[in-house]
């Protein structure tokens, strides 16, 4: 025996509200498009009416929706107005359906989130008397012929607001739902409101198909467009087309900086809003663009507030990041003032998609600044004259070898921040000639200049004991003359002590089991330390050499250590920790024991030495 399913509508209200829309704004939508979509029906059948919507709030809280659309007889009422999950009302009436429009039969029974009742008035241009639908949020309705209800063509909805959604239906917040939803609509939509003259509130065209003379004229009246958009006012403006999705609109640079995932895009179906936060329309590079656009053929999702993620809208999507692309070698052309201002904001972006792009990574070489030891410059500038181009690829090892690499001669990149190093190693793409290599700090401290002569054997005494004080710290003295003179110590680990370092830490601090495993790796046939450079043409290096042998030189090695360390930004163990607070701790005390020695006893005048303690 066959049986039907129950379907309680109140229910099915529920789930529209709390679990497919994600606002019950939605519902005026659906009337537009409903009315928009008659409009369109009736115009096979008598081509010259032009079409019209009044949109009427009604004292007491209701909403009346007129239309000049095809109607419905008291059959298609029945039909489409009654049941759910049907074919669309689209294809019933003859038309191709190119999207979910009204495909899910929940169209009108949106209008339920918001009101109690609906009263549908329609006279269809097929002929027949006026019928009057009402339906309930119980889950019955009523149908009968009301041929006085309405004289002329169309279709009259009124919607008696729910208890607690009567702000929905407010004059002012209808008109702004109007005008959010449908104002790139080509249909004339007129508001209607009780205290007032008629309003007219859609546009003719889309203010990307308004022709100017003047080129620099439509540009400055887009980029007023998209100030009323965004709030502020956009960069530059890019024309968007993509033919095979029916798609026209316009992308605004964003004059701040932005991030991947921050704001989507305001995206029409049929030139009806369908959302104001589109995600993936473009690829994720392009994060600074921000688009209005108008489509015929990209699909929404079921709630119609989303875009489909299909095989055309990764075709779009890889079709709008081309034009993006285009714009920007456009500006490296035609207009570099631009692209140096785009560039100061939106670097981030360029540099992702050179990355990925040999013809942005052309840009990027000629035009991107690059922090160097040379000054802030494109890498084309900065490589001129060299066959090797060296960077360090953290922030921290450039400041602390930035102003030595430049006086050793070997300029040096900074690689520090996001996609730099990658780039770097890309350039050999654009020309074979091209040579990148990451620095070696060891290799910089063998570029230092040595002390003159035989200089350095006369300090054998202070080079002892610094290599005794150092050894426990793993770590090696080196005497050396370099710039800038205000750096007394250099610490300097060369990528094989780094890596040998890095397994011996490792060695103390796992079990026996993977010490046998790391110690496999751990080749030290030829050992490698890091190494402290003291800088012979500091004055306190000079004076620390000439003083004897003793725990106060230890202490003033160990000292010089911690600070090398600290400046150059690299992590303290617990063994560099304890010598950097022994020595400053004893120096401390030195100082202060030796300063209270030669200060004069009261009453005698005695002056207090001047030697250095």
């Amino acid at each position: 025996m066959e049986h039907r399913f129950q379907v309680d509508l109140r229910g099915i209200v529920d789930l529209l509200s709390h679990h497919l829309y994600a606002s019950p704004r939605v519902y005026l939508r659906e009337l537009l498009q409903n009315a928009a979509d008659a409009i369109t029906a009736r115009r096979p059948l008598d081509g010259g009416e032009p079409g019209r919507i009044v949109v009427e709030p009604l004292p007491g809280g209701e909403l009346r929706v007129h239309d000049n659309g095809i109607g419905l007889t008291e059959p298609e009422l029945h039909l489409f107005l009654s049941s759910m999950g049907r074919t669309s009302k689209r294809d019933e009436l003859g038309f191709a359906r190119q999207d979910f429009l009204g495909q899910f039969g929940i169209g009108l029974l949106s209008c339920f989130m918001v009101a109690d009742a609906i009263d549908v008035v329609s006279r269809s241009a097929r002929g027949g008397p006026a019928v009057r639908w009402t339906g309930y949020a119980d889950g019955h309705y009523t149908i009968e012929v009301d041929d006085d209800a309405r004289t002329s063509i169309g279709t009259t909805v009124t919607l008696r607001p729910r208890p607690g959604a009567g702000q929905w239906l407010a004059p002012e917040r209808v008109r702004e739902l109007v005008r959010t939803y449908a104002q790139l609509l080509d249909v004339e939509i007129t508001f209607q409101p009780t205290d007032a003259g008629p309003v007219r509130l859609t546009e003719p065209l889309a203010p990307w198909e308004i022709a100017y003379g003047d080129p620099e004229a439509r540009r400055s009246a887009l980029l007023d467009y998209g100030t009323q958009l965004l709030g502020s006012r956009p960069m530059d403006v890019i024309d968007l087309r993509v033919p095979e999705a029916g798609l026209v609109g316009v992308g605004f640079v964003l004059a701040t900086a932005s991030s991947v995932g921050q704001g989507g895009h305001r995206v029409h179906l049929k030139r009806m809003l369908l959302t104001e936060d589109a995600g993936k329309l473009l690829p994720e590079w392009a994060f600074f663009v921000r688009c209005v656009v108008d489509t015929a053929l990209l699909r929404p999702t079921a709630s119609r507030e989303a875009l489909y993620e299909d095989d055309l809208l990764a075709s779009v999507r890889d079709s709008l990041g081309e034009q993006v692309r285009g714009w920007l070698l456009d500006l490296s052309v035609n207009h570099p003032e631009r692209l140096a201002a785009f560039l100061r904001v939106h670097h981030l972006g360029v540099k992702a998609l050179a990355v990925r792009d040999d013809e942005m990574l052309r840009l990027v070489d000629a035009w991107l600044p690059f922090e160097t030891s040379r000054g802030s410059m494109p890498l084309r500038a900065f490589r001129r004259g060299l066959s090797m181009i060296r960077y360090v690829e953290t922030v921290d090892e450039f400041r602390a070898l930035a102003a030595i690499s430049s006086a050793a001669g070997t300029p040096l990149v900074n690689a520090g921040y996001a996609y730099d190093s990658e780039i770097l190693q890309r350039l050999g793409r654009l020309d074979p000639a091209i040579r990148t290599r990451r620095l070696d700090p060891g290799e910089l401290a063998a570029r230092l200049e040595p002390l003159p002569g035989g200089q350095e054997a006369t300090l054998h005494g202070f080079l002892d004991t610094a290599r005794a004080a150092l050894a426990d710290l793993g770590c090696t003295p080196l005497l050396r003359q370099f710039d800038p003179v205000t750096v007394p110590a250099l610490y300097v680990a060369s990528q094989q002590a780094r890596s040998q370092d890095s397994v011996r830490r490792s060695l103390e601090t796992v079990d026996e089991l993977w010490s046998d495993v790391l110690s496999a790796f751990n080749d030290v046939t030829v050992e490698h330390r890091p190494e402290l450079v003291f800088n012979w043409r500091h004055p306190l290096i000079r004076k620390i050499a000439s003083y004897p042998a003793g725990p106060a030189l230890r202490h003033a090695v160990e000292a010089l250590y911690g600070q090398a360390l600290l400046a150059g930004h690299h992590p303290l163990r617990a063994v560099d920790t304890a010598a950097l607070n022994r020595s400053f701790l004893a120096l401390l005390d030195r100082a202060f024991t030796a300063g209270h020695e030669r200060e004069p006893r009261p009453g005698t005048g005695d002056a207090p030495s001047e030697e250095l303690p």
